[in-house]
């Protein structure tokens, strides 16, 4: 596999989440999985408005502490890109090279969008919402605003937070509002919005036809991108080598740990591997920080000296689980196959 420059650059840019990181229930913030597609806005905070509008009874316009005056929400949902697990795929998909780290679990506080939706009055006729950002850029050769959009059902659910682990949201992480999706992959929660408007057609914007779809191949329209497929990640044992992230640990008792997630239900079972996928055991379950958040697991585990590969596989309410190996798209996107963790075991490294 070859990594171009352009494909480090946007590596350079966008950051994952240390594995080690997993040890938190909620992720410090510096921490958290970030991928910006465009510019961060410099956006000033007294200047700015949110404005609501479109196939609505009553249009909105609203400050930040227009917002933060109302009685705000606060939940742990866990976000995950759609392109996690990308650069694992073969033939290689030219994008944000990830890895399994595009994770991340906060605490996000704002206020619910059915509250302004309430309030505005969507028409009889309204169908979707589409949420505009302020980051602008070019990509497909199209000139664009970031936005997507939302059936009205699926946006009553969204929340507009302006907050994150307690303190205002950073800059990168979309200052001063954004959208958070629970459940949804991260293209979802578009950020620095400035604007909702309610529409009585599908939106076809670049980010909903032509990005974020699930294709066979560059001729299939492609099907889009929406919830979270169920992922179990292990927090890894021992220490590593520098270079290949390689696990080293001594023989006797160890602890395998780590959380799970899934868009479609809570999850209902983890199973662990030490050998490669032969054989698994059910790991001991834990109660996630909130609905839409991660849950713990863990398992105990009598090491022998040897090599290992470890694996960890999560499986929802729903009856989805974690493939062996990833369907390859277009895209990239979606990749929640199991993952593998060679480990030496051994009394000296």
């Amino acid at each position: 596999m070859s990594i171009s420059l352009d494909e480090l650059q946007l590596a350079a840019r966008n950051h994952g989440m240390p594995l080690e990181a997993l040890r938190h229930e909620i992720t410090p913030l510096g921490l958290h999985y970030l991928l910006t597609h465009y510019d961060i806005p410099d956006v000033d905070a007294g200047e700015w408005r949110l404005a609501v509008g479109g196939r609505v009874g009553r249009e909105l316009e609203l400050s930040l502490d227009d917002l933060r005056a109302r009685q705000p929400v606060t939940a742990a949902i866990t976000m995950e890109c759609a392109g996690n697990g990308r650069a694992r795929l073969e033939p290689h998909v030219v994008s944000q090279p990830w890895l399994s780290e595009a994770i991340g679990t906060a605490e996000w506080t704002g206020i619910p969008v059915a509250e302004l939706l309430a309030e505005a009055g969507p028409a009889a006729d309204a169908l979707e919402v589409v949420f505009t950002g302020l980051d602008r850029g070019v990509e497909g050769g199209v000139e664009q605003l970031y936005e997507r959009s939302l059936s009205l059902a699926d946006a009553e659910h969204g929340l507009l937070a302006y907050a994150c682990n307690g303190e205002p949201l950073p800059p990168q992480h979309g200052f001063p509002l954004r959208l958070i999706v629970p459940g949804w992959y991260g293209m979802t929660s578009v950020k620095w919005i400035q604007r909702i408007t309610v529409v009585a057609e599908p939106f076809e914007g670049y980010q909903m036809v032509t990005g974020y779809r699930m294709k066979r191949d560059e001729d299939d329209p492609g099907t889009p991108i929406t919830r979270i497929e169920p992922r179990s990640l292990m927090l890894p044992p021992g220490i590593p080598d520098f270079m290949t992230r390689r696990r080293f640990l001594r023989p006797g008792p160890v602890r395998l740990e780590g959380r799970a997630w899934s868009g479609w239900g809570p999850v209902a079972r983890v199973e662990v591997s030490t050998d490669g996928g032969a054989t698994w055991v059910a790991a001991e379950l834990g109660d996630p920080p909130g609905p839409a958040a991660w849950a713990p697991w863990r398992l105990e585990w009598d090491a022998g000296e040897g090599e290992h590969v470890l694996c960890a596989r999560a499986t929802d309410a729903t009856g989805r689980s974690q493939p062996d190996e990833p369907a390859w798209n277009v895209g990239g996107y979606a990749n929640n196959a199991i993952q593998r963790i060679p480990v030496t075991v051994a009394l000296q490294s």
